[in-house]
């Protein structure tokens, strides 16, 4: 039971790290509402139990040493200033005029929320499997875990991971995408769209920097 509160400490404090996931999932609740976002969520979710699977199943590409894990990291960085181009580029530009709805009613995101909510999850599914970062992560707590670890214990372990990844996600969505909130960040929306994609370029950079002066 100590060893589960210390993995499973170590993960929530980790999810509470803003990241490129979190960024999308902010960005996607602000313009298209808390259900469309959930997309983004349960794609994060998806790519987080791909990297869990990975990772309890001793994948070597999930050493930081290989090739393949320097290919990904690679990838990641290019997607991180991608999406830090596209926040930046359109800072603002759908404003919150057309997600805010009165008290009572439904926020519609357009007129084909499934197409929505799909491209949502597959934005979130690549935001979350470029990211190099959740392969380290999810390789280090396995071996906190251990080689010696039964099977069932794995499985628990996998399942709770990604349960939290997909509670903690929709709360944040639920909670930036409440008209309530959208109505505060009216006015900094535009800055904090820009001040997130400098973010997400300054990561994929600095990442593709360090990585090609080893």
């Amino acid at each position: 039971m100590q060893q589960f509160l210390m993995i499973a400490a170590a993960h929530f404090l980790a999810l509470l790290s803003p990241g490129p996931d979190f960024f999308l999932i902010a960005r996607t609740s602000l313009h298209a509402g808390w259900r469309i976002a959930s997309g983004a969520c349960l794609g994060i979710a998806a790519a987080n139990g791909v990297f869990i699977a990975a990772a309890f199943a001793g994948t070597a590409a999930l050493r930081p040493d290989s090739a393949w894990f320097a290919a990904l990291q690679l990838a990641g960085c290019g997607y991180l200033l991608y999406l830090g181009v596209l926040f930046i580029r359109h800072a603002g530009a759908g404003g919150l005029g057309g997600t805010l709805a009165p008290p009572g009613r439904e926020m519609h995101p357009g007129p084909h929320p499934a197409a929505a909510w799909r491209r949502a999850a597959g934005m979130g599914l690549l935001s979350a499997i470029l990211n190099p970062k959740n392969a380290l992560f999810y390789a280090s707590l396995a071996a906190m875990l251990g080689p010696q670890a039964a099977s069932g214990w794995k499985m628990v372990y996998g399942v709770w991971m990604f349960s939290v990844v997909l509670l903690w996600d929709v709360l944040v969505a639920a909670l930036i995408g409440s008209p309530a909130v959208l109505r505060r960040f009216e006015r900094a929306l535009p800055w904090l769209e820009r001040a997130s994609g400098a973010m997400l370029i300054l990561l994929g950079a600095g990442v593709t920097v360090f990585m090609l002066a080893r």
